[in-house]
């Protein structure tokens, strides 16, 4: 007789306990389809999933346990019960250094257990940079804090839906901070590293275009210091030197037209913002946030903690669904 054949075990971090993490993670827990894909293991506080689970009218959580040892013999959704906070004193929407600390103690564990193989991968609720910030972490997001307790060398985060994929060569800095963080070397990882994620996702060589910095692409040095001639030119060189299909720098404001995202299939965008507000505007409750470069599978949901309609039972999982399949096709 032959083994009847497992599924990936997703380590699903809650996120802030005072955001709509624990809602989504109630969600996912409860969801019936996504036991074909996937064993969602929520790294988070119990009490606190138990609490929204009353407030919200969700089904509670079938099996709790604070024992890390059954995580490699999970076959069913559970909670892994790290505590981290006190729910009767926690209020909703509201940012508390403590919970930062939590969200923060549920990343470490997922990381840990990740790389010891006791999951398979990790999928992360939203955290709350103020939070974390309050709390003495200075880590501005889930993807710097992964690549820093990874020791990953070169990491880059990839926001992919089905109407549009866009990597980043800068994230979590501010706009005056973009030019100098631009660099050859930098901007042909981020290549390199989207076309072997395209390649895995969909079994073919990517087909990339590389945004320029400035309005125009520069227009020729007219706006801007330079960057596209001198950085931003030079990397798509040296990248289809190396045998990438890539094209660009291309003006930004151009580059995600219809025609574009159709023979497209991934734009390698300068700063934040850039891939962000038209990934948001198109596909802001499906997009998946994965990270590349990593050790280890990381997805996640492409919007944050949501602190106006925490606990509210308002709160949408469909981004957590996929991001928890995403995760598991990337396992598999």
């Amino acid at each position: 007789m032959e083994d009847k054949p497992t599924v990936p075990r997703i380590a699903l971090t809650m996120g802030d306990p005072a955001g709509i993490g624990p809602e989504i993670c109630l969600h996912a827990l409860a969801e019936a389809s996504l036991r074909a894909h996937c064993v969602p293991i929520v790294f988070g506080d119990a009490a606190t999933l138990v609490r929204v689970a009353e407030t919200c009218g969700q089904p509670l959580p079938e099996l709790i346990s604070d024992d890390v040892r059954q995580l490699t013999d999970a076959t069913v959704p559970m909670v892994l019960d790290l505590g981290g906070v006190a729910v009767d004193a926690m209020t909703p929407g509201v940012v508390d250094a403590a919970n930062g600390r939590a969200a923060m103690a549920y990343i470490e564990a997922a990381i840990q257990q990740a790389l010891a193989g006791s999951v398979d991968a990790i999928c992360t609720a939203p955290i709350n940079k103020e939070a974390l910030h309050a709390a003495g972490i200075e880590f501005p997001g889930h993807t710097e804090i992964l690549a820093e307790r990874t020791g990953a060398a070169r990491t880059c985060m990839l926001m992919t839906s089905d109407e549009l994929t866009c990597s980043f060569v800068t994230m979590h800095i501010g706009y005056s901070a973009v030019p100098a963080a631009l660099n050859v070397e930098r901007i042909v990882d981020v290549i390199e590293l989207t076309t072997r994620a395209i390649h895995r996702l969909q079994g073919r060589a990517a087909r990339l275009i590389v945004c320029g910095l400035n309005p125009h692409a520069g227009e020729q040095g007219l706006f801007g210091n330079r960057e596209e001639e001198q950085v931003i030119a030079p990397a798509v060189a040296r990248a289809r030197e190396r045998g990438f299909n890539v094209e660009g720098p291309i003006a930004p404001d151009t580059a995600f037209l219809p025609q574009r995202r159709r023979d497209v299939d991934a734009f390698i965008c300068m700063y934040h913002d850039q891939g962000l507000i038209p990934v948001k505007m198109l596909a802001f409750e499906s997009a998946v946030n994965i990270t590349l470069g990593l050790p280890i599978v990381r997805t996640s949901v492409d919007h944050g903690t949501a602190f106006d309609i925490a606990w509210q039972g308002k709160a949408d999982p469909g981004s957590l669904f996929k991001a928890l399949r995403m995760a598991a096709t990337l396992v598999g």
